[in-house]
């Protein structure tokens, strides 16, 4: 740094030294607003998580409070959603229900895509056998249905929701390792990895440092469409009566609950059950925009 150079100077320094970064920033978002598909699934998201967050404030029914006297009534201003069997607040158990989605989303997303990821990348840059073995165990899990497999591995868990995250989890990590591996056989074959090795850098070094940050891309793309399938299996094992159990309102089990008053009490079951297909539908356009977002093509 130059002697006397005043703080003006330093940060105009600062921005021009950014400026591609902004230049890029700035570019991003003009193609997420021209995508508009994308910005209904990223509302949709917001107002998902702004529910979990907010559930509180948003009523003041307690989600496994019971009152028989108020059992089985219909929609109307007292309760938005109207009250199931036991007469709880229909409204209150879906706001609720979103904490737990979001927090079977986070876990399962974290323990997946780093199971994934980190056998992707390893099968792909060290190849020979190292690739077979790995490539082979995965491609074990794929030879079954992910619902079957998981309903597998809860039965055998113990049905509760900390199992129904782990059995998603086991089933769901398949996905990253194959876009991982593809992404790591093409990184590794570049000249300025061939360097890097040349210059006496371990192999975790250039794994964390160089293949990692590029090739996971293609992995959060596919993280974010995943999301909405985590959301069907949860709610899938719960409705099975595999996952959270009661009392915990989990959005497939409320459903559950529901389903021998479907005709007569229709609200038990469909607002659930209507929360289950927005938000999934949100977490499908946000994948597709982020997708095109990040096509190179899209971006020239």
């Amino acid at each position: 740094m130059v002697k006397g150079i005043t703080l003006k100077e330093r940060f105009r320094l600062f921005l021009e030294q950014r400026r591609p970064i902004i230049e890029d920033w700035k570019h991003t978002l003009y193609l997420w607003k021209s995508t508009p598909l994308a910005m209904i699934g990223t509302m949709i998201i917001l107002a998902f998580l702004g529910i979990a967050l907010f559930a509180p404030l948003l009523t003041s029914y307690d989600p496994i409070a019971q009152d028989l006297n108020n059992r089985l009534l219909p929609p109307s201003s007292q309760h938005l959603f109207g009250t199931d069997q036991y007469g709880r607040d229909v409204f209150s158990r879906v706001v609720y229900g979103a904490r737990v989605e979001v927090w079977i989303i986070f876990i399962v997303s974290i323990i997946s895509v780093g199971i994934g990821t980190l056998v992707g990348i390893t099968a792909g840059y060290f190849g020979g056998a190292v690739d077979e073995i790995l490539m082979r165990i995965t491609d074990m899990f794929l030879a079954f249905p992910r619902l079957v497999l998981a309903m597998a591995f809860t039965a055998a868990l113990g049905p509760n929701l900390t199992n129904t995250i782990i059995a998603i989890s086991l089933v769901d990590w398949t996905v990253y390792a194959r876009l991982a591996r593809a992404e790591a056989m093409k990184v590794k074959s570049q000249p300025y990895i061939e360097a890097i090795r040349a210059l006496g850098a371990k192999n975790t070094r250039i794994m964390a440092l160089h293949v990692l940050p590029m090739s996971i891309s293609p992995v959060i793309v596919q993280l974010t469409l995943r999301m909405g399938t985590i959301i069907l299996t949860a709610a899938g094992l719960g409705f099975l009566g595999l996952g959270a159990q009661p009392p915990i309102p989990e959005w497939g089990a409320i459903v559950s609950d529901g389903r021998s008053y479907l005709v007569g009490q229709w609200w038990i079951t469909t607002f659930p059950g209507l929360a289950i297909a927005v938000v999934v539908l949100g977490f499908n356009l946000l994948g597709d925009g982020i997708r095109d977002i990040l096509d190179p093509r899209l971006r020239r």
